[in-house]
């Protein structure tokens, strides 16, 4: 096995040799983190139509979700308190089942047309309240459950990532039609429902079974 890694650096294989690969953390880097939720970051909720949840089951076997919604559907209930409504999904509820077994949580908030993000880490706990729930009810269908986010910690991260990506550049859109469809995709995996079949089913849910 090589002694170096790429570019010569040593082997990554502590935490002294993470930090003496990437060098001390910058002043600015480490102050910007805040425990709570100040304006700019209520306000880029308030923006927000779609977050990436990241949780764990404890033994080390991570799930990332995506959540979407209407801008600011996610409710700041206070300075270190976020409320996720839970939208009609596929039942897996395998973010739900993550927190019961341990409750941190990340978040990424992403605006479009924005290449900051918002970064929100934390736990979470289920919430079935009814009071808090309901201001949340969209074409009047109240969720019935949700996720409490009890904030930690929170910071702005820099836009290169979505730069690079062209994430919001009409011209790096792709064409739909040049990727299968997922029930094509669905129906070839498991092959236990035709083609066809699956495709129906998957159209008539998103248009019937949104909330």
């Amino acid at each position: 096995m090589d002694s170096q890694g790429a570019g010569g650096k040593p082997p990554v294989k502590t935490q002294e040799d993470l930090r003496a690969h990437f060098g001390q953390l910058s002043p600015l880097a480490e102050k910007k983190v805040l425990s709570h939720l100040d304006r700019f970051c209520r306000d880029f909720i308030a923006l927000s139509p779609f977050l990436v949840l990241a949780t764990s089951d404890g033994n080390g076997h991570a799930d990332a979700s995506p959540r979407g919604d209407a801008p600011g559907f996610v409710a700041v209930l206070d300075d270190k308190t976020l409320l996720i409504p839970d939208r009609r999904g596929n039942n897996r509820v395998d973010t739900f089942g993550n927190i019961i077994a341990s409750p941190g949580i990340g978040l990424i908030f992403l605006v479009p047309g924005i290449n900051e993000t918002l970064r929100v880490n934390g736990r979470a706990e289920i919430s079935q309240d009814a009071e808090l729930l309901t201001p949340l009810a969209v074409q009047n269908v109240v969720p019935i459950i949700g996720l409490k986010i009890h904030v930690e910690e929170t910071y702005f991260h820099c836009g290169k990532a979505l730069m690079r990506s062209k994430l919001w550049d009409p011209a790096a859109q792709v064409e739909r039609n040049s990727f299968p469809t997922l029930g094509r995709i669905i129906a070839e995996q498991t092959v236990a429902i035709a083609v066809e079949e699956a495709e129906k089913t998957m159209e008539e849910g998103y248009r019937t079974r949104l909330y």
